[in-house]
């Protein structure tokens, strides 16, 4: 029974914690070295050619599971976004979501599921929401190779896994709405040279690629994704966006991500089918999911755009009253 309770309070401080974004910002000591990773580098074998394989598709999905594989069959990517869109620079990049060490995270408890899953469940997750497209079984040859990439980037990280620039920095948020129309403004001002005027994204040259993806739109991420969550994508992009910010020297305040990152998932996607099904267990879910069902009292609307406060109040209270029954 003690571990239980335990267990439960892990989970809702995850809760409160990782998801309010009202945790300060981690910082990374400059010592802190998780490995080299240059898949170039790596002599030929078989295990090195699959990891240099799975870097392939990493970096080049839509040509391998995606839209632009002549098998249909091997399709498994619904849009012609990569992995890379999100995990940035093969996925070493340190708070944008870093893959580095994730291989070890799992099997790992998830709330949108409800249950421990396995690393192939999650690459998986992604396919159906941020690739908008559908499941790829986990013996695939592109699978398999996937995770030996991501084994691989984790080769000098801690035996669970954990490494400091994990996941995205952390604001504080605004204790408002989302000022969509300030939003607008920071998108015109710092997002367009690279994503477009419209959103859509810019391409490699002579190629169908994106060398920038688009941010709303068919061929973006669909609106069961966690980036469509406001507080998720204010963090990415506090950290990561525009072109030259670093998590050490970000170009955007607190408030101009939160505004832009509202202004950016307010825009048409593609629909994600069955997210009423997500967070079996509504007390898990983020207080920025952008659609019910919830078991609190407040709007979707304020789910989606704030304040998030009262909501994060709510839950903090239930958890409370439970603790003194």
């Amino acid at each position: 029974m003690g571990m239980i309770i335990l267990l439960s309070f892990a989970i809702l401080m995850l809760r409160f914690g990782a998801l309010d974004g009202l945790l300060p910002e981690k910082t990374v000591p400059e010592s802190i070295v998780y490995g080299e990773y240059d898949v170039s580098q790596l002599t030929a074998s078989a295990e090195n050619d699959l990891i240099k394989q799975g870097y392939e598709i990493f970096r080049n999905t839509p040509l391998h599971i995606g839209p632009k594989q002549t098998d249909s069959n091997q399709i498994f990517a619904g849009n012609n976004l990569a992995c890379a869109s999100c995990h940035l620079n093969g996925g070493t990049q340190l708070f944008a979501a870093p893959v580095i060490g994730v291989v070890k995270r799992f099997p790992q408890y998830r709330g949108r599921e409800d249950k421990i899953g396995t690393i192939q469940e999650r690459i998986n997750g992604c396919m159906e929401r941020s690739m908008n497209g559908r499941k790829m079984p986990e013996d695939n040859e592109a699978m398999v190779a996937l995770v030996a990439y991501m084994d691989w980037l984790g080769k000098t990280a801690p035996s669970d896994g954990k490494i400091e620039g994990q996941g995205f920095v952390k604001l504080e948020l605004p204790n408002r709405a989302v000022d969509l129309d300030h939003g607008k403004k920071v998108f015109e001002q710092q997002c367009t040279v690279c994503h477009g005027a419209d959103g859509q994204g810019q391409k490699l040259a002579d190629s169908d690629l994106y060398l920038y993806p688009p941010l709303w739109g068919p061929d973006s991420y669909n609106n069961g994704a966690g980036m469509t969550r406001v507080i998720t994508a204010a963090e990415f992009i506090k950290g990561n966006m525009p072109f030259g910010t670093t998590y050490e020297n970000p170009i955007l305040t607190d408030e101009e991500a939160y505004d832009v990152a509202g202004f950016i998932n307010q825009q048409l996607r593609p629909t994600k089918a069955n997210r009423e099904a997500d967070f079996p267990d509504l007390v898990k879910k983020p207080v920025s999911t952008p659609y019910g069902p919830y078991v609190d009292p407040f709007s979707e609307e304020q789910h989606q755009l704030g304040p998030f406060q009262p909501i994060m109040e709510f839950y903090q209270k239930e958890y409370q009253l439970k603790k003194t029954k």
